[in-house]
């Protein structure tokens, strides 16, 4: 909920290459949920999970805000097929700890059946948050995609945060990944964007005038109460507070290691041919109520119905707007060498639809909410 951490820091051979091939870094942070072994409900595991993870893969998984939560954080790669090598092995290990513990790992937005109010992992900063902020999220946690993207310098990664703001909303489509919840289909497709909202510092990102200006938007949302510190800026996307990347946060955490690394291999390619342009070309101008009405649309539809193309200011099918982003970022797909793979992977999401539609699907085939869990324990785990 609140880390912003992007893996270990990069070993310096691999910072020198990037540097001389001016290649930008990327890394994958993922929550998860913990439901019991048999039923589809959350198991409050998270402890007894983590004494079973070896210690060699300690430092990337950790706690999240509830005890139905776990979390992990690749190393930065270079490589689009080491971070998919990174994420599968972290996925294997962490579900492996998981059954070990009586549990199963599952890659949801929310959870989608109903069961008890999950405590908090008991940790200082999370009982000041729940003190604070009340009852903002009920139940057996919310779980995200955060993807870190390597940037030279923080003016650098304001002028990236001003040229996202559009984009995003395409990228919240495509990881949908929450229709149902306590038992029922919501009528979105990402239900754990209408929840997450309620916290006071989740949104779009305002328009940046400059470094000093997002410091400073940090420092009086801080004094306002708002959020107890920096990694509470739920931004959809931000500056990292411990690393110098760009983050973007809004998505649900999707079922298949395939859509995760789709996400990934855009979100650089995106701000890759961000920073290449002119300095003095300035931001589109998009008001704040449409980027809120953008999301709305982006969380309700996914990539199966319309989303609001902020150019022209008007719904286009979804997934036109995510082929018009492959094709504006396929130089920087190619340059970072993520081409092929990217357009196998674009393929397979057109094919099987977004993590929302697939268990939408299994549910309309007759199938139970149980049905839907158990599908997403064997996608998460790689199985299938």
């Amino acid at each position: 909920m609140d880390t912003a951490s992007g893996g270990t820091t990069i070993s310096a051979e691999m910072a020198e290459e990037a540097e001389s091939q001016e290649l930008l870094t990327l890394g994958i942070e993922e929550e998860y949920l913990l439901v019991d072994a048999v039923e589809p409900r959350g198991v409050e595991a998270v402890e007894e999970v983590l004494d079973r993870i070896p210690a060699e893969y300690a430092e990337s998984v950790q706690r999240e805000y509830f005890r139905t939560q776990i979390e992990v954080a690749s190393p930065p790669q270079l490589e689009l097929s080491g971070l998919y090598a990174a994420m599968r092995e972290l996925r294997g290990v962490v579900a492996g700890a998981a059954e070990q513990a009586g549990a199963r790992l599952v890659a949801v937005g929310t959870g989608p059946a109903s069961g008890p109010v999950s405590r908090l992992v008991d940790r200082p900063r999370y009982h000041r948050m729940r003190e604070r902020f009340g009852d903002l999220s009920p139940g057996q946690g919310m779980c995200g995609t955060h993807v870190h993207v390597s940037i030279p310098d923080p003016d650098s990664g304001i002028r990236v945060l001003n040229r996202l703001r559009p984009w995003l909303p395409v990228f919240q489509a495509a990881t949908a990944n929450s229709p149902l919840h306590n038992d029922h289909d919501t009528g979105y497709a990402s239900w754990r964007s209408m929840l997450w909202e309620r916290w006071p510092t989740v949104g779009p990102t305002p328009y940046l005038e400059s470094h000093e200006h997002y410091e400073t938007l940090v420092s009086d949302l801080e004094a306002s109460g708002a959020m107890l510190d920096e990694g509470m800026l739920y931004w959809y996307a931000r500056l990292s507070a411990n690393y110098p990347t760009v983050e973007i946060r809004m998505g649900d955490v999707m079922p298949s290691l395939d859509d995760a690394m789709l996400l990934a291999a855009l979100a650089r390619a995106l701000v890759a041919t961000l920073l290449r342009e002119p300095l003095d070309d300035p931001a589109p101008e998009v008001s704040h109520p449409l980027l809120v009405a953008a999301h709305w649309r982006a969380a309700r539809d996914g990539l199966e119905g319309q989303l609001l193309d902020l150019a022209s200011r008007e719904p286009r099918p979804a997934w036109r707007l995510m082929r018009q982003l492959f094709d504006y970022v396929r130089p920087e797909l190619e340059r970072h060498g993520d081409l092929e793979m990217t357009t196998i992977l674009m393929g397979r999401l057109r094919s099987h639809g977004t993590g929302a539609a697939r268990q939408r699907a299994i549910l309309g085939k007759n199938g139970s909410v149980a049905d839907v869990v158990d599908w997403l324990a064997r996608v998460t785990r790689a199985e299938s």
